[in-house]
């Protein structure tokens, strides 16, 4: 990784830190690249089994990097050409978080406008500092309000009024606000931040291997099945799945012996 994106691993949890704090870890070509590779790099790196995500500095991520050199042209190529380039680039990160098997712990403070806010909506869990202000920041300058999943994801966390609240006005949803609709699992002190996703992490730790990672694929597909008899179908074969792996028979056998379980992702 360079040195817009930091990475540390603590016992199968990654901290990954956007760290470009004097641009607010705003988006540049480089960024972007960088988290492209990590999140794809996740598929075959099962070691890791929680990331947590933050941003250094005084903020988590103040959208995308505008000024002169941040997003370099392409000789011979048009603009239209170049934005539909820098537009997938960035989308394209937030797939790719939602399709890596670990759960993505994002940890917020301060700005988290356009494309920063849409890390946060592409993460699986969200946990706030009071000094945390979001907003779709797209429609401020001319834009549309929906982009980088923000239509996709908004109105399933928080519902469709609130939604069209925010995405139709860019205006900002502080912590408060957030967990009020459930945007966020909780807010705490800006310092105790990593410590409480850290503290997640290790009790999803705590479970079987195969089985956290199915549960994330079952939860991003089923907010999108088109039937209850869909979500339960995939949630069945999931767990047809699971009941034979020998880490299912190793948590019956800790249960019964009053132990914790020791896990080996087989």
């Amino acid at each position: 990784m360079s040195a817009e994106l930091l990475v540390e691993t603590r016992d199968g949890v990654e901290i990954v830190t956007l760290n470009r704090p004097d641009k607010l870890n705003a988006m540049s070509a480089g960024l972007i690249a960088e988290l492209d590779a990590y999140f794809r790099g996740l598929q075959d790196r099962l070691e890791v089994r929680v990331v947590i995500l933050r941003g250094a500095g005084r903020a988590f991520c103040a959208g995308l990097d505008l000024t002169s050199g941040s997003w370099p042209g392409r000789e011979g190529e048009g603009p239209i050409q170049g934005g539909w380039r820098t537009q997938r680039a960035i989308a394209t990160v937030m797939q790719l978080m939602r399709q890596c098997p670990q759960p993505v712990i994002a940890l917020g403070h301060g700005a988290a406008c356009g494309g920063g806010f849409s890390l946060l909506l592409s993460s699986d869990v969200r946990i706030g500092a009071p000094s945390l202000r979001m907003n779709a920041a797209y429609i401020k300058i001319g834009l549309g309000g929906c982009d980088m999943g923000s239509s996709y994801f908004l109105p399933r966390l928080v519902g469709a009024s609130v939604a069209a609240e925010f995405i139709l006005t860019g205006n900002f949803m502080g912590a408060e606000r957030a967990l009020q609709c459930g945007l966020v699992s909780r807010v705490v002190e800006e310092e105790a931040l990593l410590d409480a996703g850290l503290e997640l992490a290790r009790d999803m730790l705590g479970t079987a291997p195969m089985g956290l990672r199915l549960s994330k694929d079952a939860l991003n597909r089923n907010i999108d099945a088109p039937s209850f008899e869909a979500a339960l179908a995939i949630e069945d074969r999931q767990q047809v799945m699971l009941a034979q792996t020998q880490d299912f028979e190793e948590a019956k056998r800790a249960f019964a012996e009053k132990r914790a379980p020791e896990y080996k992702d087989r």
